[in-house]
């Protein structure tokens, strides 16, 4: 007995005394609760009829067994294409592009093929939460930048106090979840002149790369001057189609970095489903109305959600992209922290949503809660008539 416990407190720490997530607490807190969940970063629709016609077809008619590794051809080829009319990035599909098991599994096979044990490494707080395992699973040191609100913009000062000649890389997500910014070109171009000037290397997540709203416009900053050769740009299908259960990722990089990303993904999942690679393949290749109807349709959830919560006196950030927009309750004097808020609604007002300090490490914003908007109407309008005294109720 005593030999089973001392090797069970010598299991990897670095995941070990990881806590439970907040997203997994707060989407158990709405099912304990039978509460509306406008926390997880999910649909309530299907997808794409016809993407999902095309995945059914290549399951049933197609090819079953183990694809290419680096992934299909067609897919390869798609993903080129696809980046090549939207963004003018011209990739090799052979040797710049692979396919992987989702954006969590591309960020992962980046960063384990870039970052050494004592290499720094950059990240902005809020931080998705599998950065920062991750790199110290490699021996990484984590650089940590604290963005605020409203704003959450880069600047030269923050830039400064992290950037050193221990740094190897900046792990960057544009645009950003959970505070809903897509970053200008200003902001892109400060980051890549540190990367250059540190010889650093940019992991970059975009995953949310096709939901922008008014007219922001995503720039991958593979795309800056300077910066072709020194980033790993990840991409996911699942958020570009509304298909987050497919978990189909991609990985574009000049051929030295993507080669060993590769290796890495080679031993974490080898390969990714075939018919469901065919059919994101067919996806890529969509007109352009089918992209810009898909953001006119979360453009028009954003601010049926955004107007609902402000006329209930909610002071909402706006969002500029992804599937959320965030409140800052810091105004509304209710002398309680956003996770305090987000445990109140969810067992009161039977709607989950996400403190936003759950994405620091150190030194948190406490006041800005993230809502999910992409939901049918009819879910959004039952969770603001739920709402509809949190914030005089607390008042009181």
């Amino acid at each position: 007995m005593s030999n089973k416990m001392s090797k069970s407190s010598s299991l990897n720490k670095v995941f070990a005394d990881l806590p439970v997530t907040i997203f997994e607490a707060m989407s158990q807190a709405a099912r304990d609760n039978n509460a509306i969940n406008l926390g997880q970063g999910f649909p309530d629709d299907p997808g794409p009829e016809d993407i999902r016609r095309a995945a059914a077809e290549a399951s049933l008619n197609g090819y079953n067994q183990y694809p290419s590794m680096m992934g299909l051809p067609e897919l390869r080829q798609a993903i080129a294409t696809h980046y090549g009319h939207w963004h003018g990035l011209k990739l090799d599909p052979m040797s710049e592009v692979m396919v992987t098991s989702g954006g969590t599994e591309a960020l992962t096979s980046a960063i384990l093929a870039v970052v050494q044990p004592g290499d720094e490494v950059v990240c902005f707080q809020p931080v998705y939460d599998s950065y920062l395992p991750i790199i110290r699973q490699a021996g990484g040191i984590p650089r940590l930048v604290r963005l605020e609100p409203p704003h959450w913009r880069l600047n030269e000062d923050m830039l400064k106090s992290v950037f050193n000649s221990k740094t190897k890389a900046v792990l960057f997500n544009n645009p950003l979840n959970p505070s809903a910014v897509v970053y200008p070109r200003e902001d892109l171009e400060l980051l890549a002149r540190y990367c250059q000037e540190f010889d650093v290397i940019a992991i970059c997540d975009e995953v949310w790369e096709h939901v922008t709203f008014d007219e922001h416009e995503h720039i991958p900053l593979i795309t800056i001057p300077g910066m072709r050769d020194r980033t790993i740009k990840v991409g996911s299908a699942g958020k570009i189609f509304s298909l987050t259960g497919w978990k189909i990722g991609f990985v574009c990089a000049a051929p030295p970095l993507l080669r060993v990303a590769a290796k890495v993904h080679q031993f974490l999942t080898f390969t990714t489903a075939p018919n469901l690679q065919a059919a994101v393949a067919y996806g890529l290749g969509k007109s352009d109305d089918y992209f810009l109807s898909m953001r006119k349709d979360l453009t028009r959830s954003r601010d049926r959600l955004t107007k609902g919560l402000e006329s209930l006196g909610f002071p909402v950030l706006k969002s500029q992209g992804t599937y959320f927009l965030t409140v800052d309750l810091s105004p509304l004097g209710l002398n309680e922290s956003d996770t305090e808020f987000c445990w109140r609604i969810v067992k009161d007002y039977k709607v989950a949503a996400i403190p936003v300090s759950a994405f620091y490490e150190q030194d948190p914003v406490t006041s800005v809660v993230r809502f999910c908007f992409a939901k049918k109407d009819e879910t959004l309008d039952t969770a603001l008539e739920r709402l509809s005294d949190a914030v005089r109720g607390r008042k009181r």
